[in-house]
């Protein structure tokens, strides 16, 4: 009796046993990726990677020096029109202020000068050659008249170039003009000033801003993680959700003896002009760790049960929970240091379904 007792508890518990691992099994075979869930998920293959870690400098925005220009008054006057203000864009060419000067009206007076001093240089070797044909005067006075009328010419010739370069008009009008198209990043005059004809400050400074730089300041624990062409993304308060990619083009190899930092410029595009001179910013430098591990999107890791998983592919039918343990996440990228293996394939999105699908 004892002895059937026993046979019948064991028949109980393969019969259990064996519906558990049916139920299992007929669970895993179930769960199959649908055409409609296969067509919102996507797959990254994992592969070796550079391991690269991230330092914030602190900086701002500066216009590009090459393509800044600095407007200077050549003569002393009363400003009367000012036709710019502080951010506007201007055109090469367009005049920016007006000044009323005297040393312009100097300037005409010395150019009609030159024309009369031309005009009877060239009389005077009118006659000098006259005279030496009815051997009235030597050959050395035509060579002479020759000679003034070369240096009247010349005098003509630059203060004609003078009016060219700093565009002079007749009268006692002096216009300030645009040498550059771009926007007026400083403007240092106001309607109604005296300028003096010693003032050495810039009336106005325009600069192309489709390209500005990022100067940020580097602390000496970290100049050794920085290095030309490294990539860095910028942000600033004004548009704190924009990212704007750049890379380090210049390293100023010189230590702020108050700051103990060493500066640091990142090129960006700035098309949309978004991005103005004196902006506070933030610059994050990434620098490599010269080691190597396998990278996945941070997309594909999730986090349940304090833990990390990733989704591995193999087919429709055959998709494996793994746990996996992280280095670290950079921005878009997370580096898997134990779990994965390379060429294995992830799901990269949509993948918390598949897992809920399958550890419900």
């Amino acid at each position: 009796m004892k002895n059937v007792v026993l046979m019948a508890i064991a028949a109980t518990f393969l019969m259990l046993s064996c519906n558990k691992e049916n139920t299992e099994s007929d669970k895993a075979v179930a769960f199959r990726l649908s055409d409609t869930m296969m067509a919102r998920c996507e797959f990254y293959t994992a592969d070796l990677q550079e391991v690269k870690n991230e330092i914030r400098l602190f900086g701002k925005i500066q216009a590009d020096n090459n393509k800044l220009a600095q407007i200077y008054s050549i003569v002393g006057g009363n400003v009367i029109k000012i036709n710019a203000e502080l951010g506007d864009y201007v055109k090469k060419g367009q005049v920016l202020a007006v000044i009323r000067s005297g040393e312009v009206a100097g300037y005409e007076r010395d150019r009609l000068d030159a024309l009369g001093d031309v005009a009877v240089a060239e009389k005077n070797l009118q006659v000098a050659r006259d005279l030496y044909k009815s051997k009235l005067s030597s050959e050395k006075d035509v060579v002479s008249a020759e000679r003034e009328l070369d240096r009247q010419k010349a005098e003509l010739v630059r203060i004609n170039e003078v009016f060219s370069i700093y565009n002079l008009k007749k009268g006692s009008i002096y216009n300030v003009t645009a040498s550059m198209s771009g926007f007026i990043v400083q403007k240092e005059i106001s309607p109604n000033e005296q300028i003096r004809p010693d003032k050495s400050d810039a009336l106005f400074s325009i600069a192309e801003i489709n390209e500005v730089w990022a100067m940020a300041n580097v602390n000496e624990s970290d100049i050794p993680k920085v290095q030309v062409g490294y990539e860095a993304d910028v942000r600033t308060l004004s548009y704190a959700d924009e990212v704007y990619k750049g890379k380090i083009d210049k390293i100023f190899s010189a230590i702020d003896p108050e700051t103990k930092a060493m500066k640091v410029r990142v090129r960006i595009p700035n098309a949309t002009y978004k991005l103005k001179p004196e902006m506070n910013a933030m610059v994050d430098v990434r620098y490599s760790e010269h080691d190597q591990m396998i990278a996945v999107p941070s997309s594909s890791v999730i986090f349940d049960k304090s833990k990390n998983w990733v989704m591995i592919f193999k087919d429709r039918a055959n998709i494996e929970t793994r746990q996996v343990e992280v280095y670290r996440q950079l921005g878009n990228i997370s580096y898997i240091q134990h779990g994965l293996q390379k060429g294995e394939k992830v799901i990269s999105k949509n993948g918390m379904l598949i897992y809920d699908a399958l550890n419900d």
